[in-house]
C-alpha cells in the first residue's frame, strides 16, 4: 500500500506518492499504481517544453526542479520551483490539452508520471482526494498573484527581495536552492537582468542582509528584506 511520505519506497508492489493518496481505498491504489510510470532525470535536463502535449501530472520524487514561462527571443520568467512532494502541470487536468509552461531540472531527480484521465477518475470518485489536491494546488495561485505583483509594481531591489525569499523559505530549506541556482536563473525569477541581479545581490550584502560565498547566497536579514520587498 501507499504511505504516507513521497515516493521513496515500495511496499507490496505499490509505490509511495504522497500523503493526499492514503484516503484511496486499495482497488484505487492498484488502479492509479498501474498508471504511473517512475522516471529518473539528471541535471539540467527538460521534463516537457511549454506548448506540447500534456499525458501527465508529474510528481516530484525527489530534486529540484525549475518551472519557467517562455516570453521569446530566448527570454524567459522562472515561475516556481518544484521540490519533493510536488506536482507539476496540474493545471493541465480539465481544460489545457498543452504544457504551459517548460519545466527543467536543477539537480538530479526522480519523478512519477500519472496518467490525467486515471488521476482524474479518481478525483472525481473521491472528494478527500479532490480537497486534498485542490488545496495543494491553490498554494500556486498565490505565487502566481506576487509574479504579477512584482512585474507591475516593484522597482528592481524590490524584485530581488522577493525572489529571495521565496528561494530561501523554509518549504525549500531541504533543497537549499539557492546554492543551486546561477546568478542568470535569480535573474529570472525575480524579472531583472544579469547584471542587475549581480549588482543589487553586491549592494544586500554591504547592507548586512546577505552573505555571498562565492556562488553561494546566505540570508542574513530576512526581516530587512522583507520591509524591502513591501517597500517594493
Amino acid at each position: 500500500m501507499f504511505k504516507k511520505k513521497a515516493c521513496v519506497k515500495k511496499e507490496n508492489n505499490l509505490e509511495t506518492l504522497a500523503s493526499c493518496f492514503r484516503h484511496l481505498t486499495e482497488q484505487e491504489l492498484a488502479f492509479l499504481d498501474d498508471r504511473k510510470t517512475r522516471v529518473t532525470y539528471r541535471k539540467g535536463e527538460t521534463l516537457f517544453k511549454q506548448g506540447a502535449f500534456a499525458p501527465h501530472v508529474l510528481f516530484v520524487c525527489s530534486g529540484l526542479v525549475k518551472i519557467y514561462l517562455e516570453t521569446g527571443r530566448g527570454k524567459q520568467v522562472n515561475i516556481q520551483l518544484a521540490v519533493k512532494g510536488s506536482y507539476i502541470a496540474f493545471s493541465t487536468l480539465f481544460d489545457k490539452k498543452t504544457y504551459p509552461y517548460s519545466a527543467q531540472t536543477l539537480t538530479d531527480a526522480n519523478l512519477c508520471m500519472i496518467e490525467k484521465e486515471a488521476l482524474k477518475k479518481l478525483i472525481f470518485q473521491n472528494s478527500e482526494l479532490a480537497t486534498q489536491l485542490l488545496t495543494r494546488n491553490s498554494n500556486n495561485e498565490n505565487r502566481y498573484l506576487t509574479i504579477i505583483e512584482n512585474l507591475s509594481y516593484k522597482q528592481m531591489r524590490g524584485k530581488l527581495a522577493s525572489a529571495l525569499l521565496y528561494l530561501s523559505s523554509e518549504h525549500f530549506k531541504e533543497a537549499d536552492p539557492l546554492a543551486q541556482l546561477t546568478r542568470k536563473d535569480i535573474a529570472d525569477f525575480a524579472t531583472i537582468t544579469v547584471e542587475s541581479t549581480v549588482k543589487f545581490l553586491k549592494e544586500f550584502e554591504k547592507d548586512g542582509l546577505i552573505n555571498l560565498q562565492g556562488k553561494r547566497i546566505g540570508i542574513t536579514d530576512r526581516e530587512q528584506l522583507m520591509m524591502l520587498n513591501q517597500r517594493g
